[in-house]
């Protein structure tokens, strides 16, 4: 492949990414582990491609392309088992939600980036990996198989593990992350037969937009552990409501906040904490319609905006949760009791409240709602430590 012909297509995959990093970075929650690997996977993809630009500056050996040919191609090999070990860590979170496992896999992986590192800086002298003559012509050495065929060889164990692991991956995250291997596998195998040829960094830019389109995208507005919507995207969704309303056809919202949650995370640990959350989350979405938005506003509250204008059907989606609770206390086994407390009220259009007014109002009422009841002593939890 020519330099030009590198060069172009390079450069295409390097815009690609950057607008990809753009776009994803104002959404991007942070604090959420799979989406740092993830951002590194784009990284380490972007200056992958620059190298392999840089690495093709072959011959004129009295020029600038002598430095350009060996940085690059130094780079190219040192980086190459990096992406492989962040994509195993991003699909292992996946499957097992599990940030300080995932961490414990990460260590010894990045062991043979160490090694790399070691073999490559002897095949300086020894051209196990690759030589550059003394014309700045590029050549593959008699080991050069052995790093080349290693991301081959991370990302089709990636794709085993998934298929081993299926019943623990969401059924829409399948798919996307079965298919992430598919272009570079194929640019890997190119590279590997026809010397010259370098699809596999351009085959990785596809498999990151698959990821992103499927999996990421949706991601930046769904709450990790409870999997409803997330803050986010409910602040958009409610300002979408308020521009739509009108006299007579309005939305109804909730605001809802599980009853003494600290000592459930005090008293049995915040695994049991999480759990409960997640309970918490699914009696909310079986006592709701399909088409109810949910979203965790944030720890232990959340909101429910519905298409509803009356007060009896509001009235009656409020019961219908706390029967759903009491049912839950019944058969639950669990030490401890679920309650809540809860804010409501009907968008008033001609209010003209800003998304963070009516917010502010809800949750007036719904701290209203719990001390009302803790003044008349409903027990808001009931441990059972036996």
């Amino acid at each position: 492949m020519s330099l030009i012909s590198n060069f172009t297509i390079n450069i295409y995959s390097i815009l690609v990414l950057i607008i990809l990093y753009v776009q994803y970075s104002k959404h991007l929650d942070r604090e959420y582990f799979h989406n740092k690997l993830f951002i590194q996977i784009i990284r380490i993809t972007f200056l992958m491609l620059i190298f392999d630009i840089l690495g093709r500056f072959d011959g004129n050996p009295s020029t600038i392309n002598s430095l350009f040919n060996q940085v690059g191609n130094y780079m190219l090999f040192l980086l190459s088992p990096t992406i492989p070990i962040l994509w195993l860590s991003y699909v292992h979170f996946q499957i097992y939600q599990d940030e300080s496992r995932t961490k414990k896999l990460m260590k010894p992986l990045f062991i043979l980036i160490m090694i790399n590192f070691v073999f490559l800086n002897l095949s300086q002298l020894y051209g196990w990996f690759y030589y550059i003559n003394s014309q700045n012509i590029y050549y593959r050495g008699p080991f050069y198989f052995l790093p080349a065929s290693l991301p081959f060889i991370f990302i089709f164990g990636t794709s085993i593990f998934i298929l081993i692991n299926k019943n623990l991956i969401a059924k829409k995250h399948y798919l996307p992350l079965l298919l992430f291997a598919l272009p570079p596998l194929i640019g890997t195998i190119l590279q590997l037969v026809f010397y010259g040829i370098s699809f596999v960094l351009n085959g990785m830019v596809l498999s990151i937009l698959i990821v992103q389109i499927n999996i990421q995208n949706k991601n930046i507005f769904t709450d990790y552990l409870t999997g409803l919507n997330n803050r986010k995207r409910l602040d958009m969704y409610m300002k979408e409501k308020m521009e739509s309303a009108s006299i007579g056809r309005t939305f109804s919202a909730v605001m809802v906040d599980i009853d003494e949650f600290k000592v459930i995370n005090d008293e049995f640990g915040h695994d049991a904490g999480d759990k409960a959350l997640k309970i918490f989350a699914n009696i909310l979405t079986t006592s709701l319609r399909s088409n109810d938005f949910i979203a965790r506003f944030g720890g232990d509250e959340f909101y429910i905006i519905m298409d509803i204008s009356d007060e009896v059907g509001l009235l009656d989606v409020v019961n219908r949760i706390k029967t759903s609770l009491k049912r839950y206390n019944e058969i639950s086994g669990e030490a401890y009791k679920l309650n809540c407390s809860m804010g409501y009220a009907i968008y008033d259009c001609k209010s003209n409240m800003s998304v963070g007014d009516f917010q502010k109002y809800i949750d007036s009422l719904m701290y209203e709602d719990k001390k009302t009841r803790k003044n008349i002593k409903v027990p808001l939890l009931i441990l059972n430590k036996e």
